[in-house]
């Protein structure tokens, strides 16, 4: 039965209210947008205490102190980390030679350490001031967020069922489709890289410890943290170390580095933790999450992690369904 003149009257509605609202919200569109996900994410968290005869209330509430302190122990620590040891990393900076040079076909040419450094503190302060100064907002922004997700997880069916009322049956697995395209490529974006990224932080401490870093927890945070970039990962940071080693004149040191860091930081997680955790993730190619990951992030900043992804994924999932359509079509 197609819907009535009253429900596609409604349905126009909504599209207009909510376009307004994104318009007159859109400083805070991404906390909306990440406090969505998550909520989406925590779902199951929530239904299965609700299955075990806890209050939607209280349910809805544990769901939400879980992503709470899940977030708390992601950023804490990095934030802790950089924050004790900036004086290690700018030291380490300052016993680099004051000059290097680098020969390109015959052509030789030489850089000064002092004006990298002098950059890179500047670019520190700087960040360091906007961050003072933006703090109110940012708190203001999570409390939304907590909120939010709160909210979603009390009433989580509410937006299927009005779905599944607008949309014609015949469409009903096309949504049902988009759906589960879109869970998965939630789950694989927050379960699969964070637990890949703290198997990669735990890989990394023991294995920055025995190369004798000082700063082995911020190295291993860092190593942990950049898992959510696609394809590059880790590799970045192993790299920045091995030209580190070698502008210092320890050729062989960065060597070592190089091998041992590939191997073991860069490549070991995506041996043993990412494979048990693969079920849950999305069906989507290396090369279009790192499309939709960098795209998302140029376009839209921070937002663009979850975003890009998201997109593309459900990008792919609508070229599957219209090809499958197709098919079916040309075989009646």
């Amino acid at each position: 039965m197609p819907p009535s003149d009253r429900v596609l009257a409604l349905t126009g509605l909504f599209i207009v209210m909510g376009s307004l609202a994104m318009v007159t919200l859109w400083s805070v569109f991404g906390t909306v947008f990440f406090a969505i996900t998550v909520a989406y994410v925590l779902y199951p968290v929530r239904r299965r205490l609700a299955n075990r005869g806890v209050r939607p209330r209280m349910a809805a509430g544990l769901s939400t102190v879980v992503a709470f302190v899940v977030a708390l122990g992601v950023f804490t620590p990095l934030g802790y980390a950089v924050y004790v040891r900036r004086s290690a990393f700018f030291g380490l900076i300052e016993d680099l030679p004051q000059e290097f040079s680098i020969t390109v076909l015959e052509m030789s040419h030489t850089f000064t350490v002092t004006t990298i450094i002098d950059a890179v503190q500047e670019t520190a302060t700087t960040m360091a001031l906007d961050a003072a100064g933006a703090a109110p907002v940012l708190a203001l922004k999570f409390f939304l967020f907590v909120l939010l997700v709160y909210a979603l997880l009390l009433k989580p069916t509410l937006p299927a069922k009005a779905v599944h009322q607008t949309v014609p049956p015949a469409y009903h697995d096309i949504f049902e489709a988009l759906h589960e395209r879109l869970r998965d490529t939630l789950y694989g974006l927050y379960i699969l890289q964070g637990a890949t990224g703290v198997g990669t932080f735990l890989i990394a401490l023991p294995v920055f410890f025995l190369l004798g870093y000082d700063a082995t927890v911020t190295l291993a945070v860092l190593s942990g943290v950049l898992q959510f970039v696609p394809i590059i990962g880790p590799s970045v940071l192993i790299g920045i170390l091995v030209v580190t080693e070698v502008l210092a004149e320890n050729a062989v040191q960065g060597m070592v580095v190089g091998t041992i860091g590939l191997v073991f930081i860069a490549g070991l997680p995506d041996l043993i933790v990412r494979p048990r955790l693969s079920a849950i993730a999305a069906d989507l190619p290396g090369s279009l999450y790192f499309i939709g990951f960098t795209g998302g992030i140029l376009t839209m900043g921070a937002i663009g992690i979850i975003a890009g992804p998201v997109v593309v994924a459900l990008f792919a999932e609508s070229v599957e369904l219209l090809a499958s359509e197709q098919q079916s079509a040309t075989h009646a």
